[in-house]
This record gives structure tokens, C-alpha cells and sequence, in this order.
């Protein structure tokens, strides 16, 4: 086995794989950084000193199941213990890839059960609501604008909220398709509405900064990349205003793309590819289909029907 670095460099290199090649959102890699954090000071106080890649590959199935165990007594669901186990194996799967250690025992455990919950679509009379939003005299125009275009991508192009905030302008949807590059760098194209060129048309012919090249499409304040929260900050405020549900947030919108496509004679299969989904399996559950209306499709679709 080559020489081991310093869990710190190690670490560092997992963040920036998530990053760079991983390609996984913000909210990802600031969970999976938070859990990942809090597994090496359980570690540390477990076995009486701050641990190396060495401790981490001498760990045994019991040491994890102690971890875990210590996470559900501070009140953690299954599924959030899910999300920490995952966490926890993408950093031991990319040390054992780079050849700095080998744990067996990680594998060896099994993942929490956990009940499906889906998001909650909006309906179509809110949506439209939603995306006409009125002036706001303590909000700058500008800002308005640009939150606007983001929320008309997210349920106009089905888009995370991480795929459209990572658009650069070059990249912006012109015609009608655009490129999206999603989970696991993976490329797919959508339509573009007209609704949506609109709104960024408007939300750019008013944004104060100067837009171009290879720099963000959508900025903040002090015209850096904009950051997910403001759009969960908007998604509250808007809430509040027009007497919404509390699902009723950024990644609602693509679920609210895919469920009202699929009411208005989409298959699955194509709402699967607009949506990025490696598996069929992933979009049932996402648009919370009932047996009816997936039989429905299935006797529309199948030649066999």
C-alpha cells in the first residue's frame, strides 16, 4: 500500500472529488462534510485519540454500529442515519480507491430502513401564483427578477436547484433546448419554455452586474454565484405571502414539473430522462404514483395492453 497522507489531506481531497468530479450539490457536500466531521469526533473520543487513516482502516463493524447507535440516541430518524452511513462510506470508498486503506467491516452493515417520503407537489392554481409574484417596495427589483427566473427554471425545466444555480451565462438556455449537466456529471436535455427565456431575458436585461462568458448566471448581491439559500429565503417569504403549505419549497417545483406532466398525459419514461433519473424506479417514487394511474400508463403504453 503507497504511503499514507494525513487524514486532514485526505479529507480535503474527498471534499474536492465530491466537488469537481462527483459533481454533487452544495446541500450534499455540506452534509456529507457535517457528518463525515462528526463521525471522526465520535471516533476520537472513542478510541482516546484523534484518529489517522490507520485507526479509521482498524475499525470494526462494532466501532460503526457504536457510531450509529450514538446518532439515534440524539434523536435522528432512519433516514437521516441513512444519509450519515452514506456519508461515512463515500469517504472510506474513495480512501480504498486511492489505496490509503481497506475496511471491510463498513460493508458489512446494514443501511437503516426508512419509509418512502415523497415531496408534496403544488398544484397547478399555486404554482401559477407562485410564479407571479408581485413587487416587493423593500426588495430590489433586480433581485426579484432573478429569483423569479430561477423558480420559473426549476419548475419550467424540471431542474435541481443546484443545477440551475450552477449554469453559467454561456451555458443559459437561448433556444428550446438546453444541456444540463446533473448527478454524476451525467448530461441530459430538456425543453426550454418560452416562459422561461422570458424570465431570464428579464431578470438579465435588469441585473446590475455584467453577465458574461463563463461567469455565473445567476448572482448574488455583491455579483458572486448565487447561493441556495436566497432562493429557500425567497421560497419562505413567498410561503408566507400567498398562504402556501410548508412543502411548499424549491425542490417542490421539480417534483410539481414531473407530477404535472405526468396528469397531462406523459409517460414515464420520458418524464425519467427530463428528470435525470438513472432508474425508472426513482421517478415512480418521485411522482408519487398510485396503482391506478400507473396502471393507466402502463395500458396506454404497453403493447401487450
Amino acid at each position: 500500500m503507497p504511503s499514507r497522507p494525513t487524514l486532514t489531506v485526505a479529507f480535503g481531497n474527498w471534499i474536492d472529488w465530491l466537488v469537481h468530479e462527483r459533481r454533487a450539490s452544495q446541500h450534499t457536500v455540506q452534509a456529507y462534510e457535517r457528518d463525515m466531521r462528526d463521525f471522526l469526533a465520535f471516533i476520537t473520543g472513542h478510541i482516546g485519540k484523534e484518529p489517522d487513516l490507520s485507526d479509521l482502516e482498524n475499525l470494526r463493524a462494532a466501532d460503526f454500529r457504536a457510531y450509529l447507535a450514538h446518532r439515534r440516541q440524539e434523536g435522528l430518524t432512519a433516514t437521516s442515519l441513512r444519509r450519515v452511513l452514506s456519508s461515512i462510506r463515500s469517504f472510506f470508498k474513495r480512501q480504498e480507491r486511492d489505496g490509503h486503506l481497506h475496511n471491510p467491516y463498513l460493508k458489512t452493515l446494514r443501511t437503516p430502513k426508512a419509509g418512502t417520503k415523497l415531496p408534496r407537489p403544488l398544484s397547478a392554481v399555486d404554482t401559477k401564483k407562485l410564479l407571479a409574484d408581485a413587487p416587493n417596495p423593500q426588495e430590489a427589483n433586480w433581485v426579484r427578477h432573478r429569483d423569479l427566473a430561477v423558480l420559473t427554471l426549476l419548475y419550467g425545466c424540471g431542474l435541481r436547484i443546484g443545477e440551475a444555480l450552477s449554469l453559467n451565462f454561456n451555458a443559459r438556455p437561448t433556444g428550446e433546448f438546453m444541456t444540463v449537466i446533473g448527478k454524476g456529471n451525467k448530461e441530459r436535455m430538456v425543453p426550454v419554455l418560452p416562459a422561461v427565456r422570458d424570465a431570464l431575458t428579464l431578470y438579465i436585461k435588469e441585473c446590475p452586474f455584467s453577465l458574461k462568458g463563463a461567469g455565473p448566471l445567476f448572482v448574488g448581491r455583491r455579483g458572486k454565484r448565487l447561493n441556495a439559500r436566497n432562493i429557500q429565503l425567497k421560497m419562505q417569504a413567498l410561503r408566507r405571502n400567498l398562504g402556501l403549505p410548508e412543502t411548499a419549497t424549491p425542490h417542490a417545483l421539480r417534483h410539481s414539473f414531473a407530477s404535472h406532466l405526468l396528469a397531462g398525459g406523459g409517460d414515464l419514461r420520458s418524464i425519467q430522462d427530463l428528470l435525470g433519473h438513472a432508474s425508472l424506479s426513482s421517478t415512480q417514487r418521485y411522482t408519487d404514483l398510485d396503482t391506478e394511474k400507473l396502471l393507466a400508463v402502463y395500458d396506454k403504453a404497453h403493447p401487450k395492453a
